[in-house]
């Protein structure tokens, strides 16, 4: 009998991360070169916004078999007074929420999955739950969300695409390495997009030797001080620059007349981003490590490390597919889909937990003028899984 899964979202409608990943449950998705239909049933679905004329649950509900219930606990039970569902995902991500000071979204994830692990409690059962991107905005819910499913013994999995996307080109750092320092490129808003960035570059720091540590300070500035910071040698020109080389998308001339372009070296980047934001990580071990929000110059990610023993400067993109299919999506479905089927989850949720943390922090950082803020709540440790977990096929 296929395993039974109970989708708890903001909202359903096109485009939306509901959309992608539940309907790679209900439809299938490629994987590995072939179609791949999960033997898992949708039964039940809890939306806590239905926009007029943009919703979807009830005809994806209808075209499927599934139901649509008024509250978390009905979903979980569908519709009995026991738990009735193998596996819970819950993708709290778009929607209409209020924002809070530092400008995150007050998203209803914590909350979502207060309601789950309730539900479990009563019925005296827990089953996998997977929570699309971060934990939430507050590192104390995020942290009381992954000490519940230690509690109650059940498998977590957390965290966004970019981790398990393609890497152009197909990088994977040897774990136990000694990286001396890193970089990552990122565009878009905050929150948002910056949590993909860090949480992708975390991928590939966590192999270091003696796996994560924690995180000790933190930084974020903005503007012209991000310029000066470089200039001063706060963060790696080098390592930019092999970021930046990894970039499928220059702006600025290359859009013009197609010319290739050395973006820090010909002095485009001031130019194009208007207002860089730079988030300097300290980590327990000593690791230094930089997030460039750099809007405006590229429109992909990408990372590059300093190695002791490796030759250059390792560097990669991460490869995001276009826009309605987003194949991405499917490589984080395949590990949700393991981690239902398996009962174990492929990577560590401390992963997504540090980087909800180091966020949080980094933006209170900016709300209190660039300060540099101790961090020791952030003491999460944790050890890289051995395999890599980034599609290669």
């Amino acid at each position: 009998m296929p395993k039974r899964v109970a989708i708890i979202t903001t909202l359903y409608k096109y485009l939306s991360h509901a959309q992608h990943m539940g309907d790679r449950f209900l439809i299938g998705y490629p994987h590995e070169g072939e179609w791949h239909k999960p033997d898992l049933q949708v039964v039940s679905l809890y939306t806590d916004q239905k926009p007029a004329g943009e919703d979807q649950s009830f005809d994806r509900a209808k075209e499927f078999g599934f139901t649509v219930y008024n509250t978390i606990a009905e979903a979980l039970r569908c519709g009995t007074n026991k738990l009735a569902v193998d596996a819970v995902l819950i993708i709290g991500e778009h929607g209409n929420y209020p924002r809070n000071e530092k400008g995150q979204v007050l998203y209803p994830r914590y909350e979502f999955f207060k309601q789950c692990v309730d539900v479990f409690e009563q019925d005296g059962r827990a089953v996998p739950v997977y929570n699309d991107k971060h934990l939430s905005y507050s590192f104390e819910k995020a942290k009381w969300m992954v000490d519940q499913g230690k509690r109650l013994k059940f498998p977590m999995l957390a965290g966004s695409s970019l981790p398990v996307t393609w890497r152009l080109p197909d990088l994977e750092l040897p774990l136990n390495c000694e990286i001396e320092e890193a970089l990552m490129v990122g565009v878009g808003g905050s929150d948002p997009m910056d949590y993909h960035a860090l949480e992708a570059m975390q991928c590939m720091i966590e192999r270091r030797k003696g796996g994560e540590t924690g995180v000790r300070r933190v930084q974020l500035i903005q503007g012209d001080a991000v310029w000066t910071a470089g200039d001063a040698g706060r963060y790696s020109k080098q390592l930019l620059t092999a970021a930046l080389s990894r970039s499928d998308t220059p702006q600025g001339k290359t859009l013009v007349d197609g010319r290739t372009q050395d973006l820090l070296g010909n002095g485009e980047l001031p130019k194009l981003v208007k207002n860089p934001a730079a988030y300097f990580i300290e980590h327990n071990d000593g690791l230094k490590t930089t997030l460039l929000m750099l809007d405006g110059a590229v429109q992909d990610y990408c990372f590059a490390a300093k190695v002791r023993g490796m030759r250059g400067y390792p560097s990669t993109q991460f490869f995001l597919s276009p826009v309605p299919n987003v194949t991405y999506s499917a490589c984080l479905v395949s590990k949700i889909e393991e981690m239902f089927v398996t009962g174990k989850a492929p990577y560590p949720v401390e992963r997504t937990l540090i980087v909800s943390g180091a966020l949080e922090a980094c933006l209170t950082s900016k709300l209190q003028g660039g300060k540099v803020l101790d961090t020791p709540a952030l003491n999460v440790r944790y050890r890289a899984p051995k395999e890599p977990q980034h599609a290669r096929t």
